[in-house]
């Protein structure tokens, strides 16, 4: 037997603080995906998969579009394991600065 017994509160309480932590988890996870993306690319084919890991960062596409979350690699370089994962890209920009033309065939195997 118990020596002491918690209140219903404690348990509401518990269970209370469990949703909202639970639900501000998903608000950020969701909110990071729509507007925190670092990268985003344009693929000339449709992507393989929705979902896919290219150096270290996951990307996640709709269509011939890409997005993830900023790597720890130089963009050339996320380009580039981007182009070998998913096919070739079209553009990338990385941080609001897309690739020049130059840097997407390198990006692409092509230079």
């Amino acid at each position: 037997m118990p020596i002491f017994k918690l209140s219903p509160l404690t348990h509401f309480l518990s269970l209370t603080g469990a949703v909202l932590i639970g639900g501000l988890t998903f608000w950020s996870t969701a909110a990071a995906a729509a507007g925190g993306a670092y990268y985003r690319a344009e693929l000339a084919s449709p992507a393989p998969e929705a979902r896919f890991v290219a150096r270290d960062v996951v990307w996640a596409c709709k269509g011939t579009s890409c997005i993830a979350s900023q790597g720890n690699s130089r963009p050339l370089i996320m380009c580039s394991s981007l182009a070998k994962a998913a096919g070739p890209v079209a553009s990338f920009v990385a941080g609001g600065k897309a690739l020049e033309a130059a840097e997407l065939a390198r990006c692409n195997g092509q230079g």
